[in-house]
Formats: structure tokens, C-alpha cells, sequence
């Protein structure tokens, strides 16, 4: 489901420069990316959602062609259909809950209203347990409550794949536990590929994927499994 193949130099603000080299290749639908920090798992999934461009090479989900530097395909990040939930969840502190999720959906400049009724929204409100903090803020949420914010605002985009950057590393271990089980269960239920960046070997064992390692940039290891290419 995922062909990765792309270079991308960074210049850092130290002024070394960090040459990121991604080269993997998988069927399976849970993919886990695992590496210290700084190792490049961040920039992989923004070269992915098309929040940087790498300079060579070529990035498909699913037969779909995201990016090819030989054909001069580079996909905007709105059509690309990827659900991105990022480390910090990056909520809008100054819309509610409805509005948060809302944004998934919403067209133009202009933000959704506070007491925005929209079927999907009390969908995803209804299914992440969401409904009772629906005119709360971020400011006011348990961590487990805005990741589940920030997956609903995901998933209302109804998109092809779901990426994941560190997203229990906030948690405590009980909550991980859960929303682990949580978020499988959501991945099984609509069928998308994932992608799920961490350093926490148990968040790989918890979702029985294929599993590469990558050190400075570069895919060292992979696991192998009946899935994998």
C-alpha cells in the first residue's frame, strides 16, 4: 500500500544539513515507522502529506501517485486525502469541539460557526464520545479527549489513509492502553492503511504491523511478515 522512495536535504537552523533517504515498500495495512528522535520519522510523514517536497524520487498509497519528480506530480496536501493527526494533536484553541472537528469539512476562510450543526460532525461527535465536551475547548480537554478530537477531525475528511505522528506520547499508560485499542478498532472498521510513527516498541506491538526502523534519515531494518513485499 505504501511506496516510498524519495530524498529530501533539510537545512536546520544549527546550519548542518540533514539528508533524509526513505526507501520502503509495504502491503500491509498497519505500517510502524520506530526511531529515536531526530531520526527523520516527522519529516517522513510531511514529505507523505505534502508538507514538504523532496527534492528526488516518488511517494504512492494504494497505487496512488502523491508524488513523482520524473512525471512532475506533486499533489496539494487537500488532495492528497490523507487523515494527519499530529503529535501535538494541533487543535484550534480558540474553536470549540464542533468547530475542530468542523474544520475537516469546512471550505474557505472563514471558521465554522460555534453551534454548527452538520450531520457529519454529530456523527464523529456521537461516535468518539465526544458529545458531552462538544462546546468545550481544548484548553478544558483530558489528553484523551483532544486526541480523540483531532482523530475525528481526521476522519471526517473520509480520506484514503490515516498518518500518525507520536500520538499516545502525551498519554499516561493506562490511557495509551486504551486509545491503542481505540484506534484499532477504528483503523480495522474503515479499512484504511496506516502509518504510525513512534518510538514506543508497545505502541508497534499493539498494532501488529509491519515494522521499519530508521536511524539519521535512512530505513535501516524492516521486519518481515506475510504482508510485506
Amino acid at each position: 500500500m505504501f511506496k516510498l522512495n524519495f530524498q529530501k536535504k533539510i537545512h536546520r537552523l544549527d546550519g548542518k544539513d540533514f539528508n533524509l533517504q526513505v526507501k520502503l515498500q509495504t502491503n500491509h495495512p498497519r505500517t510502524i515507522i520506530m526511531g529515536a528522535s531526530g531520526s527523520g520519522k516527522s519529516l517522513t510523514l510531511k514529505a507523505i502529506a505534502g508538507l514538504i517536497t523532496p527534492d528526488h524520487g516518488h511517494i504512492s498509497i494504494a497505487d496512488n501517485v502523491l508524488f513523482d519528480e520524473q512525471q512532475q506530480i506533486n499533489l496539494p496536501p487537500q488532495k492528497r486525502k490523507l487523515a494527519y493527526v499530529f503529535q501535538d494533536y494541533a487543535l484550534f484553541p480558540h474553536l470549540n469541539v464542533r468547530q475542530n472537528i468542523a474544520c475537516g469539512i469546512k471550505q474557505g476562510l472563514l471558521n465554522p460557526a460555534k453551534n454548527c450543526r452538520q450531520t457529519e460532525v454529530e456523527y464523529w461527535l456521537d461516535a468518539m464520545q465526544l458529545n458531552p465536551v462538544a462546546n468545550e475547548y481544548p484548553a478544558t480537554l483530558s489528553g484523551g479527549q483532544r486526541q480523540r478530537v483531532a482523530l475525528a477531525r481526521a476522519l471526517i475528511t473520509n480520506p484514503q489513509t490515516i498518518l500518525l505522528d507520536e500520538p499516545f506520547s502525551a498519554l499516561d499508560t493506562q490511557l495509551r492502553v486504551q486509545l491503542r485499542r481505540e484506534l484499532r478498532e477504528w483503523q480495522e472498521k474503515l479499512a484504511l492503511p496506516m502509518l504510525l510513527i513512534t518510538h514506543d516498541p508497545e505502541d508497534a506491538a499493539a498494532f501488529d504491523g509491519c515494522i521499519w526502523q530508521m536511524d539519521n534519515g535512512k530505513i535501516i531494518s524492516a521486519s518481515s511478515g506475510s504482508h510485506d513485499e
